[in-house]
């Protein structure tokens, strides 16, 4: 087990951090999404840029967790890599 994930589990033992962290899922779920596709692309944040029309910087802010995009930010960058957003409601699951 590396270090983060081990550090990160004993986090998950404090009962706040652990609901915060579960309250943070669905930032981290698109991060992980829009980072990944654009790598996928082989793309870097100033192409996304200019695919887009938005900004590298912000670009670089929502990929960072520094900002919340709107669903129509979340679809330009979509558009931009040729992708369709999909939002889905799933049943929590309860550990």
């Amino acid at each position: 087990m590396n270090d983060y994930k081990t550090y990160l589990d004993e986090q998950l033992k404090d009962p706040d951090f652990a609901t915060e962290w579960e309250r943070q899922a669905p930032e981290r779920e698109y991060i992980k999404a829009i980072i990944a596709a654009r790598m996928e692309l082989n793309l870097t944040q100033a192409e996304l840029s200019k695919r887009t029309g938005i900004r590298q910087s912000n670009i670089s802010r929502i990929e960072n967790g520094n900002s919340s995009p709107t669903i129509a930010t979340l679809q330009q960058i979509a558009n931009g890599m040729g992708k369709t957003l999909h939002i889905e409601f799933r049943q929590k699951v309860h550990s």
